[in-house]
């Protein structure tokens, strides 16, 4: 099993290429929980994620044989892009295996490290059955995501990191995929201080780890639904999940509304972006996922931020809505001179801002006396849209939420 001594060893040889990351000291969200939040903003890492440091330690293992033969991997896209860096920078060939639906950015940036990147099969799992096919047919090194003491050696300095930043931690909130970063990290708190706590947060999509708890052997979903694409695994690695029953104390899970409105509120209050999978344990956090004490001492691993443009739209519309800053409604007015003016007036009256307006006569869901009218909205709240609603309703308007 994985040991602390892993965990020192990887430092030097993880130094030479990754960043030590930030740790900051966050009143926005200290405020918000009542705790004393330290943000581990690993996001800021070369790449844009954790994964290079858990490559350079494993590519750094090859022998002279290993190193001519090139390496393949498999991974939904931060990995990819770890890998693909630690080989270049070594003179490596990797050639990359990436789900058909990976983001269009993590596409373009692992081939930027100069990554021969190969599209196959519908998630990480399915892209990692083709990338050992190709391990097996050219002779390469698999460099498995998580599943590997190096990888997973190379992660835990993050956890070396943020004990030496602050020595007085409480609690490391952790995201879970296949496991191999809450395994380096929980590895290196629990050898600097076995009263560290450990939390693992999963996406509620993709929680394969909290239910191979609950029945004590791992168990593989039959697919993951999540946008927290970073963790979208099937299942637990074999090493991880004993490494994880052992030293994490507990796994909680997310849903992606929670995950969407962590991340547009890291965003819109500490002028951070996050992707997905980086938001997750702030998540926890601000959803009290799991006990804490006033003035606790917890820091939120933030470790990627390499999210596609569109699914960053999606993400911060998702979390705008989850927080009543905007609304989608439906209503059916008299098809007469004013009417529409007199709809505006009650919005403007509750102080509603109007993105867009579709009015449409035609519809075959209304009299032909009528015309439909769905209205894109800012709000400033669920008690904002609570009094908006209740104003329509009393004007005799009968109102759809669609959104």
């Amino acid at each position: 099993m994985l040991s602390f001594e892993d965990v020192l060893a990887a430092q030097d040889t993880v130094s030479e290429t990754a960043r030590h990351t930030p740790l900051d000291y966050s009143h926005t969200f200290s405020a918000m929980t009542g705790a004393d939040i330290h943000l581990k903003l690993e996001l800021f890492q070369r790449t844009g994620s954790f994964k290079i440091r858990g490559a350079t330690n494993r590519i750094a293992s090859l022998s002279d044989a290993e190193r001519a033969a090139g390496v393949v991997t498999a991974s939904a896209g931060n990995h990819a892009q770890g890998v693909a860096l630690a080989a270049t920078r070594i003179g490596v060939d990797s050639k990359i295996v990436m789900p058909e639906r990976a983001p269009v950015s993590k596409v373009k940036a692992t081939r930027s490290y100069g990554g021969n990147v190969v599209l196959h099969g519908r998630d990480y799992d399915a892209a990692a059955e083709h990338a050992h096919d190709l391990e097996r047919e050219e002779g390469r090194t698999y460099v498995h995501a998580f599943d590997d003491e190096k990888v997973m050696a190379g992660q835990g300095t993050i956890g070396l990191e943020i004990y030496e930043d602050l020595p007085g931690v409480d609690t490391v909130v952790v995201p879970i995929g296949g496991g191999g970063l809450i395994s380096g990290i929980a590895t290196a708190l629990k050898g600097k201080d076995e009263d560290i706590r450990v939390i693992g947060v999963q996406a509620e999509g993709a929680s394969s780890v909290a239910e191979s708890l609950e029945k004590g052997y791992r168990i593989e979903r039959d697919s993951v639904e999540t946008i927290a694409d970073g963790i979208a695994t099937r299942t637990v690695g074999e090493q991880t999940f004993a490494v994880i029953s052992e030293r994490v104390d507990e796994v909680v899970t997310v849903s992606d509304s929670e995950i969407a409105v962590a991340l547009t509120t890291l965003l819109e209050r500490s002028k951070t972006l996050a992707e997905g999978a980086g938001a997750v344990a702030l998540a926890a956090v601000m959803e009290e996922k799991f006990d804490f004490e006033d003035d606790e001492t917890i820091v939120p691993a933030l470790c990627g931020g390499n999210i596609d443009l569109n699914m960053l739209t999606n993400v911060i519309m998702r979390g705008l809505v989850e927080t009543g800053r905007y609304l989608k409604i439906r209503t059916v007015l008299q098809d007469q001179p004013g009417a529409l003016e007199e709809l505006v007036e009650v919005l403007s009256r509750e102080q509603v801002n109007i993105y867009g307006i579709e009015h449409d006569r035609t519809s075959r869901d209304v009299a032909m006396s009528s015309a439909e009218v769905e209205l894109d909205l800012e709000t400033r709240g669920h008690d904002h849209v609570d009094e908006l609603i209740d104003a329509l309703t009393d004007e005799g308007y009968e109102v759809d939420v669609l959104v």
